[in-house]
């Protein structure tokens, strides 16, 4: 996958000395597995003008950053659907892949810290700004016929499971440090297990989607879906019966006490020792 980097572009909530928004380029390293060092990740930030918010001004703020980072990205993911058009522009100018994407738990961390501890302290600031992002959600769509799992079930791990995660055969998938999350170490972390005999083609199919998280959708009858990229989203099951209502009511649940992390997991059968495909997940919040 090489190294991913994760990219905001957006006003703060600051003023110049005219009254016009400063607009702030975040760019930073993105974590992509169990063993990252957060500490180390690579950092840059620059404050632009409201008359400087141009893919230009942006490719010449990537092109800045390549040139202190101590290797430069080979793609560049972004949750600000509402920028897409501009940020897209600036990446290619650049010469880099851009992929909207709500995996950006570096990026939305930082973000949050910035939020805290930063911005206060600028002349200019204005508290009590906008929130952070504003999506429209697409409709749920269903997985194609020839990928859809034959099994699943909603499991649990202790997060000293993933201490040799590094070690498992996993073909596809990502990670990130559960201390990025705050989560305490006796807390379980819920999850579903898709089984298909098509588990390879399934999970190489999810890697391309930007996996971002599951949720339960309480509609008639529930579904158990899974949201990836921007904004879109995958039918993965009906929730059609009581007992199946009641144990995503019970992974809800678990989900929101882990700090909202979980998992998705796609095998071949039950026995199987080896995964096609394991994502560490964490619903983020950019509200």
């Amino acid at each position: 996958m090489g190294t991913v980097w994760e990219l905001d572009f957006y006003s703060r909530p600051i003023v110049d000395e005219q009254g016009k928004k400063r607009w702030e380029v975040l760019l930073c390293e993105g974590v992509q597995d169990i063993a990252a060092q957060p500490d180390q990740l690579f950092r840059y930030s620059k404050y632009l003008s409201s008359s400087e918010v141009n893919s230009i001004q942006l490719q010449a703020a990537l092109e800045d950053a390549i040139a202190q980072a101590p290797a430069p990205p080979s793609s560049i993911r972004f949750f600000r659907n509402t920028m897409q058009n501009m940020i897209i522009r600036a990446c290619e100018g650049a010469g880099l892949l851009a992929k909207p994407s709500r995996r950006t738990l570096a990026l939305t961390n930082w973000l949050n810290q910035r939020q805290e501890t930063v911005y206060p302290n600028e002349p200019g600031y204005q508290p009590g700004a906008g929130p952070i992002l504003q999506q429209v959600p697409s409709t749920p769509q269903p997985l194609p016929d020839a990928l859809v799992g034959q099994q699943w079930a909603f499991v649990s791990l202790e997060p000293s499971a993933f201490a040799d995660m590094a070690e498992w055969d996993i073909d596809f998938g990502e990670a990130f440090p559960l201390e990025m999350t705050g989560l305490a170490p006796e807390t379980k972390v819920p999850g579903v297990i898709i089984f298909s005999p098509r588990a390879t083609p399934l999970a190489a199919w999810m890697s391309g989607l930007e996996v971002s998280h599951l949720r339960v959708e309480p509609s008639k009858p529930p579904r158990l879906l899974l949201e990836t990229g921007a904004i879109e989203s995958w039918q993965l099951a009906n929730l059609t019966t009581a007992p199946l209502q009641q144990e995503a009511e019970n992974f809800n649940q678990a989900k929101a006490a882990a700090n909202q992390v979980h998992f998705l997991a796609v095998q071949d059968s039950p026995d199987s020792e080896r995964f096609a495909g394991f994502w560490l997940l964490q619903e983020l919040d950019f509200g």
